[in-house]
C-alpha cells in the first residue's frame, strides 16, 4: 500500500529575483538617491559659481586684507575684528543701515501696490488690450539697471533735466535745482527707478493669479452688495495670499541689495556719504578705500540680512500650506 505525500508548494521568487535585478532594498536606496543624482549637475555649478566665491568672502572678512596681501599672497587674520569695525561704525546705525531699510521697505510696497493695480486693470481689460498693456510694460522690466538710471538721472539733471526746465517754465522755481544733493530727493528718484522697474514683474504674476480667481465668487459677492475695496480684500487676496508672498520675498530681497541704481546716480559712488546703503558701502570700502576685509564683513552682513527675510517668509509659507 503506498502512501501519498502530500504536494510540496513552490513560492515563486519575485520576477526582480528572477532575472537577476536588484534586491528590494537596493530599490528603495536607488529611488531615494536617485533625485540627488539628478540634480548633482546642477547642484555642482551652484557650489563652483556662488558657495566657493561666499566662502571666500567670509575668509576675506576675517582678515586685514588690502592691497600689500593681494600682492604678496600672504594672510593676515584678524578674527572679528572688522566685524566689530562694523558695528562701532556710527555710519552703519546713522546713515547706511536707515537708507538701506527704509528704502526697501518703501520700494516693496510701492513695487506691490502699483504691480497690483496694474494687474487689477490687466484683468478686466480683453485679450487684444491686455497682450497691449503686458507687451508695453515689459519693455520696462526687459530695460537694463543701468540704461534706466540713467534716464532718471537726465530726467532729474540740474541743468538739462526736464523736470527743472518744467517746473521753471511754469515759474514754480526760479532757478534749477540739483536732486541729487539732499538725502530724501536722491532716494525719492532711487525709488521712482526702482519702481519703475520692478513693477511689471509684480503686475504678470499677480495676473496669473488673478486669472485663476473663482469668477463666481466674485459675481456673488457684488450681488451681495460688496465693493470694489470690499471684493478684493475678502475674496482675492485671501486666494493669492502664496502669490502676494512670493512677490514680497523676492521684492525685498531685490530691494535690499539695490546698486546700481544708487552707485550710478551723481554723488552714489560715495562722495556724497549721506546716501550709501549696505552694497555700495561695501563696495566703496573694498574698492575704493582697499579695505577688501572691512568691505567683505560688510557684504556678509548683508547677506545675513537677506538668509534671515528670506527664512522668515518661507517659515511664513510653509505655516500657510499646513492649515
Amino acid at each position: 500500500m503506498s502512501t501519498l505525500t502530500p504536494p510540496t508548494v513552490t513560492r515563486e521568487a519575485p520576477a526582480s529575483r528572477v532575472a537577476g535585478g536588484p534586491s528590494p532594498k537596493r530599490l528603495r536606496l536607488l529611488m531615494r538617491t536617485r533625485p540627488w543624482l539628478l540634480l548633482a549637475p546642477a547642484l555642482l555649478i551652484l557650489a563652483v559659481l556662488l558657495l566657493w566665491p561666499l566662502i571666500r568672502v567670509v575668509l576675506f572678512s576675517l582678515q586685514d586684507y588690502g592691497l600689500r596681501e593681494i600682492v604678496s599672497g600672504d594672510t593676515n587674520f584678524n578674527g572679528g575684528a572688522n566685524y566689530a569695525e562694523v558695528f562701532a561704525d556710527p555710519t552703519l546705525w546713522t546713515v547706511v543701515l536707515p537708507n538701506t531699510v527704509f528704502f526697501a521697505a518703501a520700494a516693496v510696497i510701492g513695487t506691490v501696490v502699483l504691480g497690483t493695480l496694474v494687474a487689477l486693470l490687466m484683468a478686466n481689460l480683453g485679450s487684444f488690450w491686455r497682450t497691449i498693456v503686458g507687451s508695453a510694460i515689459m519693455v520696462a522690466w526687459a530695460m537694463p539697471a543701468v540704461t534706466g538710471t540713467y534716464v532718471w538721472v537726465w530726467i532729474f539733471d540740474a541743468d538739462r533735466g526736464i523736470v527743472n526746465q518744467t517746473l521753471m517754465g511754469l515759474g514754480l522755481m526760479d532757478e534749477p535745482f540739483n536732486w541729487f544733493t539732499n538725502q530724501f530727493t536722491f532716494y525719492g528718484i532711487a525709488l521712482l527707478n526702482v519702481i519703475h522697474h520692478g513693477f511689471p514683474f509684480v503686475a504678470i504674476t499677480v495676473l496669473a493669479g488673478l486669472l485663476g480667481v473663482s469668477k463666481e465668487m466674485l459675481e456673488a459677492a457684488e450681488m451681495d452688495g460688496a465693493g470694489a475695496f470690499r471684493r478684493f480684500f475678502q475674496i482675492t487676496f485671501p486666494s493669492l495670499r502664496q502669490v502676494f508672498s512670493v512677490v514680497i520675498i523676492l521684492s525685498t530681497i531685490w530691494d535690499f541689495k539695490v546698486f546700481a541704481q544708487i552707485y550710478l546716480m551723481p554723488g552714489g559712488s560715495g562722495s556724497n556719504r549721506e546716501v550709501l546703503n549696505l552694497g555700495v558701502w561695501s563696495y566703496v570700502e573694498s574698492f575704493g578705500q582697499n579695505r577688501y576685509g572691512f568691505g567683505s564683513a560688510i557684504a556678509v552682513l548683508l547677506t545675513l540680512v537677506l538668509l534671515g527675510i528670506t527664512i522668515v517668509y518661507i517659515r511664513a509659507l510653509m505655516k500657510e500650506d499646513e492649515l
